[in-house]
């Protein structure tokens, strides 16, 4: 069952877990599951997708309750008028504040497109040097970033933190496998460390503004703790559960 995390009239949201996709695709035949099916079943009526987030990516993923309601949102997304929050962690030390302006290019599935005009801004929340050699160096150093697309491009924060050389760790496709291999291995950490927390606008039928969070994953909040950064992500308003602060004493 999914985790509702924001509904009214005309819209529902969830918390995404990692893993999951949005709706069927024939890049992904062998999965039974999609989030789109699994809340329709939930809900027991039909719900439209108004955006996407990448099936490795968790967080909020919102929905409409019925067709009328999906043009509004969609035309929201594609005017910049949703302000989006993610939080990843990434290799390297980044820059304190950034803002990478950098076209996307298409997949290779995607190739008769065109590149497309895309901006991310970000903010490195904490660092962290741990004492294990990865390739060539002898520790391994990371950053917690707020990260704030202003484009909605495919796989774009992914590609832009790899664009500038700071990857999302585990993501398998633009990452670093080094990276994303000792995160599994030392730190039993197989998915992709990317995470949709806020998504902000203004109704379409109440004028009023919406703010939809989603808790972090209890891996990726594993991870905050096991790296001490638990004053970054609550000045960032996360809360925590006592037993995964008492399990890393």
């Amino acid at each position: 069952m999914l985790e509702i995390i924001y509904e009214d009239e005309s819209y529902v949201a969830v918390n995404k877990p990692n893993g999951l996709l949005v709706h069927r695709t024939r890049i992904a035949e062998e999965k039974k599951e999609f989030a789109l099916q699994m809340l329709r079943d939930q809900l027991g009526y039909p719900v439209y997708a108004a955006h996407r987030l990448d099936r490795g990516t968790s967080g909020v993923l919102l929905f409409a309750k019925n067709p009328e309601a999906v043009a509004p949102l969609v035309k929201a997304f594609e005017e910049k008028q949703v302000d989006k929050v993610y939080y990843a962690i990434v290799r390297g030390y980044t820059p304190e504040k950034d803002t990478i302006d950098s076209p996307i290019r298409p997949d290779k599935d995607h190739r008769h497109k065109a590149s497309q005009d895309a901006v991310t801004h970000y903010e490195r929340l904490a660092t962290t040097e741990l004492p294990i050699p990865v390739g060539r160096y002898s520790t391994a150093r990371y950053s917690l970033v707020k990260v704030q697309p202003e484009t909605g491009r495919m796989h774009q924060i992914r590609k832009h933190f790899a664009h500038i050389r700071h990857y999302i760790i585990g993501d398998k496709r633009h990452g670093d496998w080094r990276h994303n291999q000792m995160f599994l291995e030392q730190l039993e950490s197989p998915i992709m460390l990317l995470h949709s927390a806020s998504l902000a606008f203004t109704h379409p039928f109440q004028d009023s503004l919406v703010r939809i969070q989603a808790p972090l994953p209890q891996h990726f909040e594993r991870l905050c703790l096991q790296f001490g950064w638990e004053s970054a992500l609550q000045k960032e308003g996360f809360a925590y559960l006592p037993t995964l602060e008492s399990g890393m004493a």
